[in-house]
């Protein structure tokens, strides 16, 4: 029987509807594939980006590739790590307008031995950080591999690393996976800030008051230049010279400051310029130290007086801490021999960062040398002081003129001694400062500028630390050459402290004018698994997986027989 018009008809608008139907699906997918609609259910809203970094990502006029070398065999914690950088990457790449694109690789893929051996040294060169992580072999044996839990940036031929993984020795591991997945979203966006921008930012370190060497310095250096140009640089007394630089280094200088020196500085801190000041007021001559002995004496620098004004002071006195590095000394053992021993040194107290902060929330611990106290000075509302650095609960001051000897490692501190504690070393003031020139008629005494000498200052920032050698590398000399160590490094265990990171979180928070260090501030909640109660209850939870999806299986298969019946009977 002929089919009728009707009837093709009907089945014609069948198949239009479903091709118009899955033509729909499609499109709708794409167009949502394109949109920035994400829906983020997580308490700690984990996967939503802030304001900062899409305004950053918004703002990318070229193609930025990434290359990330977490791949293959690894521990769970790092698979999790990595599971949290490519959900990242994706927030990214959307949010960019599909602007940035990025590769997951495993740098241990190749077979060929000497080709690994090459790609690793070719990625720390270019400054990512391996960890060795253990990984199960086909045999079911452990063994370990080399993983580089970073990325390369590549932007307009220009790269740079980012390392993802903390290492604060004080923390477990899973809190320091948990602390770098917590930083990624601030390590990611820095770096691409850095790189896109139109505008790079110029730094300098103040020579002429005997302040570190190039080379004392030259870690911080090399790592500063990331982000900004260094430069170097004598005031000379010359107003406005420094009115280029968007923040100036003090770094332990060992003279006294001018009069007109200290008003470049004031004038350029009251026109919204940044100051990172490293000072001390107790000089102590490491190199005698070699010998068994050195001494310490008070010697100010003549800049005590502007640094009240704007709301600190630094006290001439020493600290000792129980909580400190570890000096090698020569000791005489049983039978008369020499050997050399660790022993705690308490004039190298490892200082505790305050853990609220974005400048120093999840660092380890800083290393510091005969460090000076500081105190927060004044009631002024217009300026807000945070302490950055602390020392521990088991610390005591001793105050110059003093007698310091290698051989007082060899007794051991007792805990009743050391009665103070958390004395603060380093404070962020923030606000609007008043003149250290004020009524001084400093125009009249130090001119030579047609700018208008300021009484307050624009609102602006700068931070305190008690100890000029924070940041001092430690210099490893062979014959006539000088080779700079990392910035924190123990020369003789080769741990790495928090300097280096501290003081890039110090620049980056004071010349900070996309507010980017307040990613530093976001907290993810720990959830780990109890293991105790794991290995404990691990037997009685298999049983129940195993047997529970059976037992509903069956209970469907009643409850649907009895319905059945139900329905026949009628």
């Amino acid at each position: 029987m002929p089919e009728n018009s009707n009837d093709k008809n009907i089945r014609l608008n069948s198949w239009i509807s479903f091709i118009i139907t899955i033509a729909s699906i499609i499109i709708i997918a794409w167009l949502v594939s394109l949109a920035r609609i994400r829906l983020d259910l997580t308490e700690d809203k984990r996967y939503t980006l802030s304001a900062q970094t899409l305004k950053v990502l918004d703002e990318i006029k070229n193609d930025i590739y990434i290359q990330v070398y977490l791949d293959g065999e690894m521990q769970i914690p790092l698979k999790r790590l990595r599971r949290s950088v490519q959900e990242m990457l994706d927030e990214f790449r959307i949010a960019s307008g599909r602007k940035i694109s990025y590769e997951f690789i495993n740098p241990s893929a190749s077979g060929d031995e000497q080709k690994r051996e090459s790609l690793f040294q070719d990625l720390y060169n270019k400054g990512l950080v391996p960890v060795r992580a253990q990984y199960t072999d086909g045999k079911g044996g452990e063994s370990q591999r080399l993983v580089f839990p970073g990325m390369i940036v590549n932007y307009n031929g220009i790269e740079v690393p980012v390392n993802f993984l903390k290492n604060n020795q004080a923390l477990s591991y899973e809190q320091n996976i948990l602390h770098s997945i917590e930083g990624l979203e601030y390590e990611m966006i820095q770096t691409i800030s850095t790189l896109a921008s139109d505008t790079i930012y110029k730094v300098a370190f103040l020579e002429g008051q005997g302040e570190l060497s190039e080379t004392e310095v030259a870690d911080i250096t090399y790592n500063l230049a990331k982000y900004f140009t260094v430069d170097r640089g004598v005031i000379g007394g010359k107003q406005g010279s420094l009115d280029q630089y968007s923040a100036i280094i003090v770094a332990g200088p060992r003279e006294q400051f001018s009069e007109a020196d200290k008003f470049v500085v004031d004038q350029y801190i009251m026109y919204g310029g940044k100051v990172l000041w490293l000072l001390e007021q107790v000089y102590v001559n490491r190199d005698s130290l070699s010998s068994g002995e050195t001494a310490g004496f008070y010697y100010p620098l003549n800049i005590e007086d502007q640094l009240f004004r704007y709301g600190t002071r630094i006290n001439p006195e020493v600290v000792q801490d129980m909580d400190c590095m570890l000096v090698r000394l020569s000791v005489t053992a049983g039978g008369g021999q020499r050997q050399i021993v660790p022993a705690p040194w308490v004039y190298y107290p490892l200082l505790a960062p305050d853990q609220h902060h974005p400048v120093t929330r999840n660092l380890n611990k800083v290393k510091g040398e005969f460090v000076n106290t500081l105190d927060t000075v004044g009631l002024d509302g217009a300026i807000k002081k945070t302490i950055l650095l602390r020392t521990s609960d088991y610390s005591r001051t001793i105050a110059p003129p003093l007698i310091i000897k290698l051989r007082e490692a060899e007794s051991v501190p007792e805990e009743k001694e050391f009665n103070r504690s958390r004395l603060p070393v380093a404070v962020l003031l923030e606000g609007v400062f008043p003149s250290a020139f004020r009524n001084r008629m400093a125009g009249t005494l130090f001119g030579g500028s047609n700018r208008e000498v300021r009484n307050e200052s624009l609102p602006t920032r700068m931070i305190v630390i008690a100890d000029g050698d924070i940041i001092r590398n430690e210099v490893q000399r062979t014959g006539s050459t000088e080779v700079p160590l990392p910035l924190g490094q123990d020369k003789y265990t080769g741990q790495l402290f928090g300097n280096r990171d501290f003081l890039l979180n110090c620049m980056n928070y004071l010349v900070d004018n996309n507010n980017l260090m307040q990613l530093r501030s976001r907290e993810m909640k720990l959830r780990l698994l109890d293991r105790a109660k794991i290995k404990d209850e691990r037997t009685f939870w298999q049983l129940v997986n195993i047997i529970t999806p059976v037992l509903l299986v069956i209970l469907a298969g009643i409850i649907y027989n009895l319905f059945r019946k139900r329905a026949y009977s009628k």
